[in-house]
């Protein structure tokens, strides 16, 4: 294994570790913040469940990243991943769950800057678009699974203790679900600037599975989601899962419910050549904001609520921190990729 390789590899394990302290709030925060799940119970289901999603389906959205802005050098993508890891931690030291989507977005187009080379106004729309569509779609899907749950409880007859343990269980459920879709949405922001460089060889487990070459680097990536996710999630939880609005277990199960649902529809690859073969408008493979998805549905049904159960003075840091978040990694990565270039004598694009 090239030592080397690894050594640039670390900025995204730590984009990687910053991205699980980050959005497992969108996760598992609000059934934490519900007091229905424990803390060390829904980290580990999500930990284990997002590196499944990582590896079995985080192709899709890696080539729309490729798309933006192919990372041609590995000391540049080095500091791509680096960039969105600084400006998340740093957003994150003050309590703002922000978005790791937009900070590589932004990372990658100071890359681009930096090299001369041309940004792929489309891919970029693309990806611009789902900033604004992700929090309405999820918003409306929480609106929809809200007035069907409410009836269906109203005529189930359930009693209040059978009520309470299959909440606990459905947002069990819903936490390996998110972990998972997160896995699958999301590692293309982790190590997808990393593919093109890729050393890794197959992994084989026996006869009976085989990952390729971008699955061990989603792998590792993924792992280091993990570590993030178990040992730094907690500050970031207490804004999304306490602070934003107060919440019934009911409602903790809606929101990851709305989220995961998003993050899959915008990662599943068999979906997007479904809609394709059938003629119908594709949903891109785009890694779109978690924690967009999780305060949209959150805000939707706060809004139908009458909105005056929600923080006002939080949402608007967050979207502070959604709009500082791809301007500062594009702003640490163009000054960056300079040092490390004119100083360490790097390559850091090829021609």
């Amino acid at each position: 294994m090239d030592l080397g390789y690894l050594f640039f590899l670390s900025s995204g394990l730590f984009l990687g570790w910053s991205l699980g302290a980050n959005d497992a709030s969108n996760v598992f925060g609000t059934a934490v913040g519900s007091k229905m799940l424990k803390f060390s119970t829904a980290a580990i289901v999500a930990a284990i469940f997002v590196v499944f999603g990582a590896v079995s389906g985080g192709a899709g959205t890696s080539r729309t990243l490729d798309s933006l802005g192919s990372v041609n050098a590995l000391a540049g993508a080095f500091m791509v991943a680096l960039s969105a890891a600084l400006a998340v931690y740093l957003i994150l030291r003050v309590g703002i769950s922000v978005s790791t989507s937009q900070a590589i977005v932004g990372a990658i187009v100071g890359w681009n800057i930096y090299a001369g080379k041309t940004t792929d106004m489309e891919t970029l729309a693309q990806i611009c678009a789902t900033w604004i569509f992700c929090p309405l779609i999820s918003g409306t899907i929480a609106i929809c699974l809200y007035f069907f749950l409410k009836k269906l409880l109203k005529y189930s007859r359930l009693h209040l203790l059978m009520q309470d343990q299959l909440t606990r269980v459905g947002l069990l459920l819903t936490t390996a679900i998110g972990a998972y879709a997160l896995g699958a949405n999301n590692i293309a922001n982790v190590v997808g600037v990393f593919i093109e460089s890729c050393p890794f060889k197959p992994l084989h487990f026996g006869s009976i599975l085989t990952l390729d070459t971008t699955q061990v680097l989603f792998l590792i990536g993924s792992l280091a989601v993990g570590v993030g996710i178990l040992t730094y999630s907690q500050k970031a939880i207490s804004t999304v899962g306490k602070n934003l609005m107060k919440m019934s277990p009911m409602v903790a199960l809606i929101v990851v419910l709305s989220h995961s649902a998003v993050l899959l529809l915008f990662a599943s690859v068999s979906l997007h050549n479904w809609l394709i073969n059938h003629s119908l408008p594709a949903l891109p493979l785009v890694p779109v904001s978690s924690t967009q998805a999780v305060i949209g549905a959150i805000l939707g049904i706060g809004i139908i609520k009458g909105g005056r159960g929600i923080n006002w003075n939080i949402v608007g840091k967050i979207v502070i921190g959604w709009v500082t978040a791809p301007i500062l990694a594009m702003g640490i990565c163009f000054i960056s990729l300079f040092f490390l270039a004119n100083v360490f004598n790097q390559t850091v694009y090829l021609p």
